[in-house]
């Protein structure tokens, strides 16, 4: 399969609800779901490469589902800014979850996260008694932990929200890599395919482009104070305890997200999980390499 059916489904909120976009890969009956959620201001086709080679070594007899969390890519926008925040995006994957399961039954369910698509499966996989089909059997959290350093949310915070105009997706792409040089080295072909979901276009603008996102998205996470960072390590922390899923840790190993410190302190507590760290790359592989897709084939398939 070249391509994924594009899907959507209701979500509710305080505001009258919202629409969720998802991308989905291989055979739609399948009772085994790898669900892939995204980094803060990406999309779900970030995962094309890592969703075609599942699919792939499956032989086809896996369902890859790869949400737009809302307010990016083909999602809705929210009305209450308020309502970018980890807790409402767990729901609205719960109402996935629960619209694909009663489409085709779930027998087993993995996870793949980066970076904020990570927090969000920890808290899908960490509370016992959540409405999930099944538990999380496989969780790959890509840079990401329960301790977020405070220096790289600085960082981030300096372009979130910035969505700018572009004259054309190359123009946008040489913005973007600007930003994302952390990614690690992609050839110009990869990050142009990275890119192109990325924008969308400028209504009657000629050939002119945005980024694909609502800006608004930064309005709770410049609200956001170190002290409540530091607060929330603790129930992040807590979360991570009570994973049962065999957990695979990848991590650039220049991040500036996600430190060594903490990556060495998961494999040692909680589901114990097992790190695999890529040189040359920081905050967050992209997963399109052969190198960095191939260990997450194996955790989830092998």
């Amino acid at each position: 399969m070249t391509d994924p059916q594009l899907l959507d489904l209701p979500c509710p909120d305080a505001s009258g609800g919202h629409r969720m976009a998802y991308a989905q890969w291989g055979d739609a009956s399948s009772p085994r779901v790898v669900v892939c959620v995204h980094g803060l201001s990406r999309q779900g086709r970030d995962f094309d490469e890592l969703a075609r080679a599942i699919v792939a070594r499956a032989g086809g007899a896996i369902r890859v589902v790869c949400p737009d969390v809302v307010g990016r890519g083909r999602s809705d926008w929210l009305r209450d800014p308020t309502g970018y925040q980890i807790p409402s995006y767990a729901a609205d994957m719960l109402a996935m979850l629960g619209q694909l399961h009663a489409q085709a039954p779930i027998t087993q369910l993995d996870w793949v996260g980066t970076s904020m698509g990570g927090l969000i499966g920890i808290v899908v996989s960490g509370q016992p008694g959540l409405p999930l089909p099944v538990p999380v059997r496989k969780l790959v959290l890509n840079d990401v932990g329960p301790v977020i350093q405070w220096d790289a949310l600085q960082r981030i915070g300096t372009y979130l929200g910035n969505t700018g105009r572009f004259e054309s997706v190359e123009q946008a792409a040489d913005a973007m890599w600007a930003i994302s040089t952390s990614f690690g080295p992609h050839t110009r072909e990869q990050w142009l395919a990275l890119s192109r979901h990325m924008v969308k276009p400028l209504a009657a603008d000629g050939e002119a482009v945005t980024l694909h996102y609502d800006p608004a998205i930064a309005v709770p996470f410049r609200a956001l104070t170190q002290e409540a960072a530091t607060q929330g390590e603790s129930l992040l922390w807590q979360l991570y305890d009570g994973i049962k899923a065999q957990t695979l840790l990848l991590r650039g190993a220049q991040s500036d997200l996600l430190s060594r410190d903490t990556a060495l302190t998961m494999t040692q507590r909680g589901p114990h999980a097992r790190l695999i760290e890529f040189d040359g790359v920081g905050h967050a592989p992209t997963l399109v390499t052969s190198a960095q897709v191939e260990p997450v084939l194996s955790f989830l398939l092998d």
